[in-house]
């Protein structure tokens, strides 16, 4: 569409340069992933991949697996993810495989410590993203009460455009 039709159909297009595509270590990490670096690629943009570190006791603890998703890690490499820095480096890992699955590397890869839904908006800020794209997990009830859905907190404190992806059920299959 043209400036002269989008002025007569009455709205004005607003250019996406840059997507942030916030990534956990759940299994459908890769679905969202691909489907947020389809459509920055469709629309001309850069993509920037980006992974919070909330609690690196809750992810280094033996309940729970911090590489589910991520096949590039052995049981040898618990033993890095003890520490703030090793589970830094393993998460910086964990996007540069993505940043190679996904083959450009061009990619901005991001690691930031904190609040999910806060280290997402300001990331989103600081890169100057115009879109953030993020996986919308189905968690059990109790978690949705104590902890809160992410999304839904990005959702209520951006001025940026959403694009979420729903998660629940198998990634698509490559051709």
């Amino acid at each position: 569409m043209t400036e002269e039709n989008e002025t007569q159909a009455g709205f004005t297009s607003i250019p996406m340069n840059k997507v942030l595509i916030a990534l956990d270590f759940d299994p459908t990490a890769r679905k969202v992933a691909e489907a947020g670096y389809s459509l920055a690629t469709a629309l001309g943009a850069k993509a920037v991949l980006l992974h919070v570190i909330a609690d690196d006791v809750y992810f280094s603890s033996l309940e729970y697996s911090p590489i589910t998703g991520f096949s590039g890690f052995s049981n040898s490499d618990y033993t890095l993810m003890a520490s703030s820095e090793g589970l830094a480096r393993a998460s910086e890992y964990f996007l540069e495989s993505t940043m190679n699955h996904l083959g450009d590397e061009t990619i901005q890869v991001i690691v930031e410590q904190g609040d999910f839904s806060e280290m997402i908006l300001k990331a989103a800020e600081r890169t100057g993203a115009d879109l953030i794209v993020m996986g919308s997990h189905s968690r059990r009830w109790l978690d949705q009460i104590l902890m809160g859905s992410v999304t839904e907190k990005v959702l209520h404190n951006t001025s940026l455009p959403l694009f979420i992806v729903p998660t629940k059920g198998p990634s698509p299959k490559k051709k």
